[in-house]
């Protein structure tokens, strides 16, 4: 029987980079995937004929680009496009567009606020140092602060050393920063209502936080740390759709001559002795590696592919404390043409922005409101784009593809589950929305595929849909992710190891945990690191 030196359960985009490095590295490893197509919530599927879907994950920014030059995804097909900004939508029938040029951004908020554009400066510049500060440690493994091994002693003399790099003033400023909420901490710079609503966005997107939540300040910075070519703060579309992505993950996997098995659903860890020693899949195969990897959450993972005796009952405990709260929906909608935004006008760039139609702070905690009471959000925070007016290949000619990330939903209502009159219910609030800025957008749709966290989670195994597999809040972030004791990759039983966004650095399609799981694995088995560290913006 065939033994691997590693199996990877889930072909999401995290367990396919550290599977690449795997085999890079030059071990046996093999991929497992429950469904019939690879990329989980990165993925490219065609449910209208003619149009492909980011049908879950939509844009791309936050991927490393150290991995995408190491693992050389260019040459596996994969290109990101970049796109023009942001658009919020007023009630007054007005717009205030978000530019990636500082001075038309700031010259925008000017017609808002004199005093907000002076801000504007100000939040740029304290965001920048925040940005410098945290993205040298996406891709190195956080110290255990109790540990006194020289690897733990030396990461943390290091970190001691950026951190006392910053000044007084702004260690200060960096201890607020990671407590605050969004809202408070945009009010510390900002007046004008649609301002501060329109950058709000960034710290409530995916997390069951609202903008008055503490914790959301750091979710927006998490957003804030991408680019594209080089561009900081810039989103963009992977060409052929976020599958694109996972695709070129694929093909630096099986470059280095690594295996990827669909139709796959692990069903048990097996553990004999303490030491994880493979996988039973759900049709009853045996499959056995010396070291087996989880690209699953921590929920999933550790809840329902161990037996009970195998984890102590501490483990257990942290697994369930572990806050994994869905909040998100998403529609996929196909487009017989291009909708008209009267509020923008003909031939406005801004259409290849992200809309948003809530105008303050005010609607988007009210919705938060919502779906605390188990109700989805009845005026929505919608990211809405449009990416075929940037990449066509994603629709027939002259047809569109539209994509909206909707917050708040909840993974149970509290009618019960999902049903598809909810369903149903929730994508007519989300449409109608949209119809009420765009006359001829609702006779424009052709299909829509409506998504409640509860689809998410049946079909990607994301619990409760929680895109982030879990909270981005200071409890369980950086040495408490996924929780204390660790956060280094390894889990509690000896040759299994986690490697999905429940580990550092978190989530979005960034590919960080997966590299970072994989300089670990081969740390332990004294093979050469071939994994990059984080590039240092200093």
């Amino acid at each position: 029987m065939s033994k691997y030196d590693a199996i990877v359960i889930g072909a999401g985009h995290n367990g396919l980079c550290n599977a690449a490095y795997l085999a890079k590295s030059g071990l046996k490893v093999l991929v497992l995937e429950k469904n019939d197509y690879i990329g989980g919530a990165a993925v490219s599927r065609e449910l209208e004929e003619g149009w492909l879907y980011s049908n879950c994950s939509y844009v791309c920014s936050l991927l490393r680009p150290e991995i995408y030059r190491d693992l050389n995804l260019q040459k596996h097909g994969l290109q990101v496009i970049a796109y023009g900004g942001s658009v919020t939508f007023t009630k007054k029938g007005d717009i205030f567009g978000g530019y990636s040029d500082h001075d038309l951004s700031r010259r925008e908020i000017g017609r808002y606020s004199k005093k907000d554009a002076d801000a504007y400066v100000r939040f740029s510049r304290d965001i920048s140092k925040q940005c410098r500060f945290i993205k040298p440690l996406l891709m190195r493994t956080p110290p255990d602060p109790t540990s006194f091994k020289p690897k733990d002693l030396n990461e943390l003399i290091w970190l001691f050393k950026r951190l006392y790099g910053l000044g007084e003033e702004t260690i200060y400023e960096t201890i607020r920063f990671y407590t605050m909420s969004v809202a408070e901490y945009l009010e510390e710079y900002f007046e004008n209502d649609v301002v501060k609503a329109a950058l709000s966005g960034s710290g409530i997107i995916g997390t069951g936080l609202g903008p008055y939540s503490p914790g959301t300040a750091y979710v927006l910075l998490h957003h804030y740390m991408g680019e594209v070519d080089g561009s900081i703060g810039s989103w963009g579309f992977a060409r052929g759709g976020m599958g694109s992505v996972s695709n070129a993950l694929a093909g630096a996997l099986q470059e280095h001559d690594g295996e990827i098995k669909t139709n796959a659903e692990v069903k048990q860890i097996l553990v004999k002795n303490g030491r994880s020693v493979g996988v039973v899949l759900e049709n009853g195969d045996e499959l056995y590696a010396k070291n087996i990897v989880s690209n699953l959450d921590v929920k999933r993972t550790y809840l329902k592919l161990f037996e009970h005796g195998d984890l102590d009952e501490k483990i257990i405990n942290q697994v369930e404390n572990f806050k994994i709260r869905g909040s998100s929906g998403k529609l996929n909608i196909a487009l017989d043409g291009l909708p008209e935004f009267p509020a923008m006008g003909k031939n406005n760039p801004l259409m290849h922005a992200d809309m948003h139609f809530i105008d303050s702070l005010d609607r988007i905690e009210r919705a938060f409101d919502d779906w605390k009471n188990g109700r989805w959000s009845s005026d929505p925070y919608c990211d809405t784009l449009i990416p075929t007016l940037t990449d066509p290949t994603m629709a027939p000619p002259g047809k569109h593809y539209m994509s909206v990330f909707v917050q708040y939903a909840p993974p149970k209502l509290a009618t019960g589950e999902w049903t598809d009159k909810d369903r149903e219910g929730f994508g007519k609030t989300v449409i109608d929305q949209i119809g009420e800025y765009s006359p001829n957008f609702k006779d424009l749709i052709v299909h829509a595929e409506i998504r409640s966290p509860q689809d998410i989670e049946n079909e990607v195994g994301l619990t409760e849909g929680n895109i982030f597999q879990g909270e981005l809040t200071m409890d369980q972030m950086f040495f408490n992710r996924p929780f204390p004791g660790y956060s280094q990759f390894r889990g509690p039983v000896k040759g299994f190891y986690m490697c999905g966004s429940s580990t550092h650095p978190g989530g979005g399609v960034m590919a960080a945990p997966g590299a970072n799981a994989a300089r670990e694995i081969l740390f332990d088995l004294k093979r050469e690191n071939i994994v990059p560290e984080a590039e240092n913006d200093d």
